[in-house]
């Protein structure tokens, strides 16, 4: 049996050290109340995107820590490999298996004891219970009412909050009314990308954003102070060419890209010269026009009064 048990132990240490190995980017999840046959749809569900990895804690950090010395980022990993830990290898889009595992989520009745992931609404209305119910739901300060033979709930009732341990009472009744008020699944906690680990509730688009502002802060100062970086070279050369475009458009100095410049420069200056040129002519016919209209109005007028 003890031969069996160090094979078995081989045998995860191995898969487990590949793994680590090919994949660069992993989702810590908590496993808490997820049974294996729900682990296995999930496995199914991202087989060709990622790989799933769930096994003793121990074992776990002896892998990370034995593959320390060729991969020094896995450091990083080692506080949240925790007790029920559950570890998603993601091939490419992170937030493409975190999708997935939203949709492997399974209903589950509330037990006395855990605490409650979510508030619990019960609805008002009939409960298909018998009126010799009654007084249980009293002691749970219910209020009721016999409708039909049954009891009905009056109003709403909130029976438990979020983070509050679930009584024995409340879990009796909503197993009493076939309520499953909670869902379970993998829990991501953590994300981890080449050494660098985050909460799972930010996004590959906040990344690249945190990215992008961190290159035009650092272009940013490398201008201001002079000191060349390979974020601010783009922006020097491209400063470099304004500041030679601007000596050749003033003087006779040219070159190639700056005689692109002049031409369009040209031929927009000339475009309001050849309109005002084209339209002088018919500002000096309007006027004339005008003018007769005007003479001929006097005349009108004076032919009255004679």
């Amino acid at each position: 049996m003890s031969g069996a048990g160090s094979k078995r132990k081989n045998i995860f240490i191995e898969k487990a050290s590949k793994l680590f190995v090919t994949y660069d980017k992993i989702i810590v999840a908590d496993a808490d109340f997820v049974g294996s046959s729900q682990l296995q749809k999930i496995r199914k569900a991202i087989r060709g995107q990622g790989a799933l990895l769930m096994g003793k804690k121990t074992m776990i950090r002896k892998v990370v820590r034995d593959l320390l010395e060729a991969k020094p980022e896995l450091e990083a990993l080692v506080p949240f490999l925790k007790a029920n830990t559950c570890l998603i290898f993601v091939k490419d889009s992170v937030s493409d298996i975190k999708k997935i595992i939203n949709t492997q989520r399974v209903g589950a009745p509330a037990k006395a004891g855990v605490f409650a992931p979510s508030d619990v609404i019960v609805p008002a209305g009939a409960t298909g219970l018998e009126p010799t119910q009654t007084s249980f739901l009293q002691d749970l300060k219910i209020a009721t009412k016999i409708n039909r033979g049954q009891i009905d709930i009056v109003n709403e009732v909130h029976l438990i909050k979020a983070g509050a341990k679930v009584g024995a009472s409340e879990a009796t009744l909503l197993q009493k009314l076939n309520i499953k008020p909670f869902t379970y699944g993998l829990e991501p906690k953590i994300v981890y990308d080449q050494g660098a680990c985050y909460s799972p509730s930010i996004t590959e688009e906040d990344l690249l954003n945190k990215f992008k502002a961190g290159i035009a802060n650092i272009a940013a100062i490398s201008l201001q102070i002079g000191y060349p970086t390979i974020a601010s070279i783009p922006h020097s050369v491209l400063n470099a060419f304004k500041n030679l475009l601007a000596i050749s458009m003033e003087t006779e100095y040219s070159f190639d890209a700056a005689d692109k410049f002049k031409a369009s420069a040209s031929a927009a200056a000339a475009a309001p010269v050849a309109t005002t040129a084209a339209a002088a002519p018919a500002a000096a016919a309007k006027v004339v026009v005008e003018e007769k209209k005007e003479e001929s109005d006097d005349d009108m007028g004076m032919g009255l009064f004679d």
